[in-house]
């Protein structure tokens, strides 16, 4: 099987770009408006409509970039709006956004409505429409020089840097090579791997992303006075965060670095890409991000994945909202133990069971499927996880000269 000759049907959006799902997003701007908006999506009761939203009255940039990455996802074809009325971000303004991208759109103030019974009434009624015409939704072909795949791991154990990671490393490889485009994240967790990340730096300017990014996360980590190892790290079998992170990077693959990106920007061009997410400096204080798997999906997510790896040796049973997660193990007996939640066994290559070119293969074959139509675990339990915290980062800054990496 070669991944340039393997196609599956999308979803074309308006703006050109090709989706491998038909969401409708139903985002509350304010936690006032979450129940609202919570109750219109179980009333409504279906697989393509979620709800997302940013609980903080308080305006954060962050945030709202997130939220806007999101609407404009091709996974994405509608958004409804729904704010309580006297909150920073502003309904109206993120429903027109969704316009200029060609997408279905509607907004509403609870107040103006006159209280919860009618605004769900009303918001019903609005993404039963967008339903309708999202159903003459126009098919295109779809292959993995178009795909974009995002990767974290998450409960990681002694066979995570053994199997788990490393064929999302090989499938990474490939997918690069056939033109598409590939995001890894958690510097975090890249504790001591600085001179491997730089060296794989495909410009100078590259490097110098990566190397700003690297001090950054170690800073970070020493504001909070804790490095990106948990006891359930330890209970799987791993000793030190340096172990840890030859695992973490492993996920990568082989190839070179194009860039650093911040949350919310998608890749400028195909290849691999370092997803930053740790805060920028001097504003820690305010925001310090919550490093959980959620937080970690959402924003690779936002950066345009289409799809996203969640890799964890000890396992876990989280989704995430707009884009399918595919949960890989690279442990055979935590895939026994939680079969009903995994989507794929790694860890078959370290019983002999197949070789590694077989295993890349076959998460290959699963990518196409799952891209295809066919529901990851997360999403046949209806796991749509989503955490959107407060955080301060620049889409760009200047980043340092880093003479010190060779």
């Amino acid at each position: 099987m070669n991944l340039p000759d393997i196609t599956w049907n999308a979803f074309r959006r308006k703006n050109g770009s090709k989706g491998i799902r038909n969401k409708i997003l139903v985002i509350y701007t304010v936690e006032c408006a979450g129940f609202v908006a919570k109750e219109i999506v179980k009333k409504i009761d279906d697989a393509e409509v979620e709800v997302i939203g940013f609980s903080g009255c308080t305006d954060n940039a962050y945030a709202v970039r997130l939220l806007i990455s999101l609407i404009r996802h091709p996974n994405v074809g509608g958004t409804l709006v729904v704010g309580l009325g006297c909150e920073y971000v502003q309904p109206e303004w993120l429903a027109d956004i969704a316009r200029q991208e060609g997408k279905e759109a509607a907004w509403f103030y609870i107040q103006e409505l006159g209280g919860t019974g009618k605004s769900i009434t009303h918001g019903i009624a609005l993404v039963n429409n967008m339903k309708q015409k999202l159903a003459e939704a126009e098919m295109v072909p779809m292959g993995f020089k178009d795909l974009v795949i995002g990767a974290e791991c998450g409960g990681s154990d002694y066979t995570s840097g053994l199997a788990g990671n490393v064929v999302v490393g090989h499938l990474y490889d490939q997918l690069v090579d056939c033109g598409g485009t590939a995001i890894f994240e958690e510097i975090v967790e890249a504790v001591g791997l600085i001179n491997l990340l730089a060296g794989r730096a495909s410009t100078e300017q590259a490097k110098k992303e990566i190397c700003y990014t690297y001090e950054k996360a170690l800073d970070y980590c020493k504001a909070v006075r804790q490095y990106s190892v948990s006891p359930g790290n330890f209970v799987g079998g791993l000793s030190t965060i340096e172990e840890k992170s030859m695992g973490a990077v492993i996920k990568s693959g082989s190839r070179s670095i194009q860039g650093v990106l911040k949350v919310g920007n998608c890749p400028p061009h195909p290849g691999l890409w370092l997803l930053d997410t740790t805060p920028d400096p001097y504003w820690m204080q305010f925001g310090i991000t919550n490093p959980n798997d959620n937080e970690g999906l959402m924003a690779l997510i936002a950066c345009g994945a289409h799809l996203t790896f969640l890799i964890t040796g000890r396992g876990n049973v989280v989704g995430s909202a707009v884009a399918p997660v595919i949960k890989i193990t690279g442990n055979s007996d935590t895939y026994a133990h939680m079969e009903e939640d995994m989507d794929f066994d790694a860890g078959r290559v370290l019983s002999g069971q197949c070789t590694q070119v077989e295993l890349t293969l076959q998460l290959a074959e699963l990518v196409a499927k799952v891209a295809g139509g066919t529901l990851s675990k997360s999403e046949k339990w209806g796991h749509k996880e989503y955490f959107i915290p407060y955080k301060y980062q620049e889409k760009s800054v200047a980043f340092k000269k880093c003479d010190s990496y060779q």
